[in-house]
């Protein structure tokens, strides 16, 4: 297994036991070797906001979604980071743009999916 892929692995198994600081500490080290590595940008950022590191899982969420503007999950992420810092303008306009991201993968298997509706509705079915 690859060096980055390793310190990505034992990342994850330290976030699954609530170790974030532990779990930064390998991100960071696959980082080290991959700076644009967007999945383990993304774990990192998720540990970072577990730690209460806001604006640094706010740093990362905008990197990923530097590297990928096109990734629902990245801007699902951030509207995440900015919502817990009770940012919610930012917080909404990332969700509208994930769901919108969503929305136009979708179409391109189904056609006729109906376009998002407000952050928080339901959909209504027919």
């Amino acid at each position: 297994m690859e060096p980055k892929v390793e310190h990505y692995m034992r990342g994850l198994k330290l976030y699954g036991e609530q170790k974030h600081a532990q779990a930064m500490a390998e991100y960071n080290k696959a980082l080290e070797i991959d700076p644009d590595w967007v999945d383990a940008i993304a774990s990192l950022s998720m540990a970072q906001m577990h730690a209460g590191l806001l604006d640094d899982a706010i740093a990362n969420g905008l990197r990923m979604v530097e590297l990928d503007p096109e990734d629902a999950f990245a801007h699902t992420n951030l509207s995440m980071f900015y919502q817990r810092k009770n940012m919610i303008d930012e917080a909404e306009a990332e969700g509208a743009k994930a769901r919108m991201l969503s929305w136009k993968q979708e179409l391109k298997t189904n056609p006729d999916a109906p376009p998002p509706g407000p952050a928080g509705s339901m959909p209504i079915q027919q």
